[in-house]
């Protein structure tokens, strides 16, 4: 089977979607494949319960659908699904599912795209042609667990972070979090609620904030410089939290919206943990030096028995796995060579949507200005 349109699109998480809303706004026609059966299948199926949005709504929005009204500042993980589900109704999204990119390149003698394709509902490839290509996947492809000496031979429990539920089957049980980023923190939180004794390996250093801090933050960034507003935003984490390396929680040397802006690294919003690592009731402990069946060794000589292991420790792209002639759009790492915001146009008409480091405001962006590109070159070829 094959199948022609003007724009494919691979990925239906928030990426995937808002390009192709953008596009049936221009009756632009387009295709989106996707692998799972459902769209948003992170948040769908690869988050954990009590997950909220950690900015506020009018920054999580998709292009050209504002959040209700009623909606709460901090939209939760039922809030922003619902939403999701509305925007593809409302745009009349409609994904290609159980569709598994095997490969694409570009066909320089017609000037399209090819793009094979596994129907894993009935294990048949099929064949999509394009004249633009649009790699929806993001930077949240696949869950990464780092390599460390004798982790398989650890008898308990290991999970990456995108499937933690919650916490109910772990009371009393010695659990250990792998990562301080928001989910590590917010999951350590979640277990040490719900019984489960705690510890988190801190390996990097790590701004924490509160939501409101950030949210000023965005605020300030309108007005005055990025260096003022992190120092206006430090001065107040500080008299919130102390000094928390106090508590073997370093500070990084640079700015949180520094940091964000350069690196895509985001600060810790504190969900509660920093309450709890004070009282002792989340223990931090050092990077992990090895591990001996049910033990784990830390770099400070401590030996710890742990039940279960979770890895909060990211996630990686995949698509250097399946995309041929990127024409130097992305680096070895699967992520784009150029700087935000040039991030998102290669050669042959070729984009990348959700690589940004900038979360949900990223990737409206990134779908507006791709939409915009797309539209005026079918403009200028009429």
């Amino acid at each position: 089977m094959q199948q022609e349109t003007v724009v494919l699109i691979v990925g239906a998480g928030p990426a995937g979607l808002a390009i192709s809303a953008c596009l049936n706004l221009q009756n632009v026609p387009n295709i989106v494949l996707e692998k799972e059966d459902l769209c948003a299948s992170l948040w769908k199926k690869r988050s954990y319960d009590r997950l909220k949005l950690h900015l506020t709504k009018q920054l999580c929005e998709l292009p050209h659908m504002p959040f209700p009204q009623n909606a709460p500042t901090f939209v939760s993980k039922t809030g922003f699904i619902q939403y999701l589900d509305n925007y593809v109704s409302h745009f009349n999204v409609n994904p290609v599912y159980h569709r598994t990119v095997e490969s694409a390149s570009f066909d320089k003698r017609g000037g399209k795209w090819l793009v094979i394709v596994r129907n894993t509902l009935f294990n048949i490839v099929e064949k999509y042609e394009g004249k633009f290509l649009v790699v929806a996947t993001g930077e949240n492809s696949e869950g990464y667990i780092p390599n460390i000496p004798g982790l398989g031979s650890f008898c308990g429990e290991v999970m990456h972070s995108s499937h933690y539920k919650n916490g109910k089957a772990f009371d009393g049980k010695n659990v250990l979090v792998v990562g301080c980023g928001n989910s590590g923190m917010e999951i350590a939180y979640d277990l040490s609620n719900s019984g489960a004794q705690t510890s988190i390996v801190v390996r990097s250093p790590v701004h924490v904030l509160t939501k409101r801090m950030v949210q000023l933050g965005m605020v300030l960034l309108k007005f005055v410089t990025c260096e003022l507003v992190d120092n206006i935003i430090l001065t107040l984490s500080k008299l919130k939290y102390g000094n928390l390396s106090d508590y073997g929680l370093q500070k990084p040397n640079q700015g949180p919206f520094y940091l964000k802006k350069t690196t895509g690294r985001s600060p810790v919003i504190d969900v509660g943990t920093i309450e709890k690592i004070k009282a002792q009731e989340i223990k931090v402990l050092p990077s992990i030096q090895k591990v001996n069946g049910d033990y784990v060794q830390f770099a400070n000589g401590e030996t710890k028995s742990f039940y279960a292991i979770f890895f909060a420790t990211g996630y990686k792209s995949t698509v250097r796995k399946w995309l041929k002639d990127d024409g130097g759009l992305f680096n070895e790492e699967g992520m784009p060579k150029k700087r935000v915001p040039n991030h998102w146009k290669g050669e042959n008409g070729l984009y990348c949507a959700g690589f940004s480091r900038g979360g949900l405001y990223g990737i409206s962006n990134d779908a507006k200005s791709i939409a915009l590109d797309i539209c005026s070159v079918l403009g200028q070829q009429k």
